[in-house]
């Protein structure tokens, strides 16, 4: 959690006077360091949560505030949305039971979630991104009411200067634009804190960045943004570019987005990061701060605000913490790299393989930074975040590994090592790790079960929305049942929520976005054959912008051929522009269902484009609302039956 009292002034001074607190907070760091204050001889562990709340046809619910009304629980709090919701679970020494403890904690909080989530009608689903996510969800009135976030957000949006573009390719290709930084809580995470000593605070963070890639190409959860099939893990490159500041015109400079995985591996202390994101990034947002070494002198451990400010600013992979526990200053890496879910075992299994690493690595390796170049490091994180088990990594043997092949015959050994020589519970590491094998052995990440049941219900009768909503209510239903995911049987259309609530429905749930379009120039056979190639009824025109300029429908087509030799008589070159309907009523995909409906009888027309900022994005026409009308009849009969 960061500091939520933040001050969004933008006066120089200010920035410059927090600036030397940050330098003087880094100062106390090292002297506390130095000093030997920091806590040693213990190592725990702990984990945060993150989820998304939904309503009951899948779709963001943006109650947050409502539902906590009702918390007791000061460990469920907000998040950056208001359809987010976070929980902060207790520490553990990292020692016996601490992982099914840990487990057993998440179930326990996360039942008290869905209670709460059940009294505002909604419900909670733990997942990389939401698939049923609409852009039109990202808008500023659903950013949660904590100063913090807004005056990260008009940081952001003040230091980018333009519209946020953001552009990601997998299966299919994503391409949008923008305006605030709400894009961040399409993401959801489960965090997890490793506390270690300052003296190996170096070799251990260079452990976790080693390891990364092979944890998270076992572990991806988030292959849909937008109905788009992405990356296996969309997770890492939506958030990048979601804080991204850096101008499209500085491309010759080498320069970090605020995400990041790091420029080189750590030499001797945790300061070098901390050094190195300040003179990298800038400072953003200010915060009340003590003086820390007045503090010291005081007998007190300063709390370093300043730092820890700037730190929560700065998006590393693998992040450097500075903490107190029980009045003594502690460090802890913290892994920001794994999606929520698929479920809770799914979970604590990956947190079980990365602490094992962790253990077992530290142990083994004597140090990361002659076995490998950092750059291959990070060219790994990038290709498992792409493809998952499909990758091919880089490893300190200086082979080149098949994901699976990697972990299950180097690492799953290494970790299962690790863990027993913690003191881990035998059946605890056979349990979890049990569950990276398996997972691994059946390549059935949580992305590839997603990709997997969308595949197969689009061999059905079914639109886009349809199947995301099946999607998304059949992992409901399976994470309720608590197995593990790679042992749950595909998503079926039949999942779905009931149609039966139109008035709730916008247009982008039902619209078509796969659009065959002609530019007024062109000649007025193309649109016939596009008619008949294409089986469509309705054929959009657009400019070079792809800004909407006119509708063709087929009685348009119909009444120029009957016209052909009348009143077009003479005329060779007949244009688009010549028969179609120029300016044609449009909707926005915000457009509820039932405004829609009206609008199309109140014109006697058969198909509204839809339109963001003037750009074509879609069409919904008469067959799919009568589409729609049958699935409502037939749910209401199934409902009544």
């Amino acid at each position: 959690m960061g500091l939520h009292d933040v001050q969004q002034d933008i006066d120089p001074a200010a920035f410059r006077r927090f600036t030397r607190q940050i330098i003087q907070d880094v100062r106390a760091l090292e002297h506390m360091i130095q000093e030997g204050m920091f806590e040693t001889g213990v190592r725990r562990i702990g984990a945060e949560q993150e989820l998304f709340l939904i309503d009951e046809r899948g779709q963001p619910a943006p109650v947050i505030e409502e539902m906590l009304k009702h918390n007791k629980d000061p460990r469920i709090v907000t998040e950056l949305c208001r359809f987010n919701v976070e929980f902060n679970l207790e520490p553990y020494v990292y020692e016996g039971d601490c992982l099914s403890r840990l487990e057993g904690q998440i179930n326990e909080v996360l039942a008290k979630v869905r209670a709460l989530a059940k009294k505002v009608d909604s419900q909670v689903l733990m997942i990389g991104i939401l698939p049923t996510i609409h852009l039109s969800d990202l808008r500023l009135e659903n950013l949660a009411p904590i100063p913090r976030y807004f005056a990260l957000n008009d940081a952001i949006v003040r230091l980018r200067g333009a519209m946020a573009q953001y552009q990601i390719r997998g299966i299919d290709e994503l391409f949008f634009q923008h305006d605030n930084i709400l894009v961040e809580g399409c993401n959801t995470s489960f965090q997890l804190h490793l506390q270690v000593e300052p003296h190996e605070f170096a070799h251990a963070y260079n452990v976790a960045q080693l390891v990364t890639a092979p944890v998270l190409a076992a572990a991806t959860n988030s292959p849909t943004l937008f109905g788009k099939r992405l990356w296996k893990e969309t997770r890492i490159a939506l958030f990048q570019q979601a804080v991204d500041t850096r101008s499209s015109n500085l491309y010759l400079r080498e320069m970090s987005p605020r995400v990041h995985f790091g420029t080189g591996w750590v030499n001797e202390s945790v300061a070098e990061i901390y050094k190195e994101d300040i003179a990298r990034f800038r400072v953003i947002m200010t915060t009340d701060f003590d003086d820390p070494f007045e503090e010291l002198r005081a007998g007190r451990i300063p709390r370093l605000r300043a730092l820890q400010l700037h730190n929560g600013t700065v998006y590393r992979w693998n992040r450097a913490c500075y903490g107190i526990t029980d009045g003594k200053p502690h460090l802890r890496i913290e892994n920001r790299i794994l999606p929520a879910g698929p479920s809770v075992v799914d979970e604590v299994a990956n947190a079980a393989f990365w602490f094992g690493l962790q253990s077992g690595l530290t142990k083994r390796i004597a140090d990361v930074r002659p076995l490998m170049d950092f750059d291959d490091a990070k060219a790994n994180f990038v290709a498992a975040a792409r493809l998952g088990l499909a990758s091919q990594l880089q490893w300190i043997d200086g082979n080149r590994w098949p994901a699976p092949e990697l972990i299950l015959r180097e690492l799953v050994p290494v970790a299962r090592e690790g863990l027993k020589d913690a003191g881990i519970d035998g059946s605890d590491v056979d349990r979890y790790l049990g569950i990276i094998e398996e997972r691994v052995g059946t390549r059935q990440t949580g992305s590839q079960w997603q990709l997997s049941s969308l595949a197969a219900m689009k061999r059905q009768p079914s639109t886009r929305a349809e199947r995301l909503e099946a999607l998304v209510a059949a992992t409901v239903k399976r994470q309720e049942e608590g197995q593990p995911g790679h042992r749950w049987k595909p998503a079926e259309l039949s999942e779905g929520p009931v149609t039966r609530h139109l008035p709730s429905s916008r247009v982008e749930h039902y619209m078509s976005t796969d659009l065959f379009t002609v530019h007024e120039d062109e000649a007025v056979e193309f649109v016939a054959v596009l008619m008949d190639w294409r089986r469509i009824r309705h054929v959009m025109v657009e400019d070079n912008r792809h800004q909407l300029v006119g509708l063709v429908p087929y009685r348009r087509l119909l009444r120029y051929l009957a016209d052909k030799n009348t009143v077009h008589a003479g005329k060779d070159d007949v244009t688009v522009r010549d028969i179609m309907i120029a300016d044609p009523v449009a909707v926005t995909p915000e457009t509820s269902t039932v405004d829609a409906i009206a609008l199309m009888r109140k014109h006697g027309i058969g198909a509204l484009p839809v339109v963001r900022d003037r750009v074509l994005v879609g069409i919904i026409t008469e067959a799919d609302f009568a589409r729609i009308a049958g699935k409502i009849l037939d749910d209401s009969l199934k409902a009544s039956g």
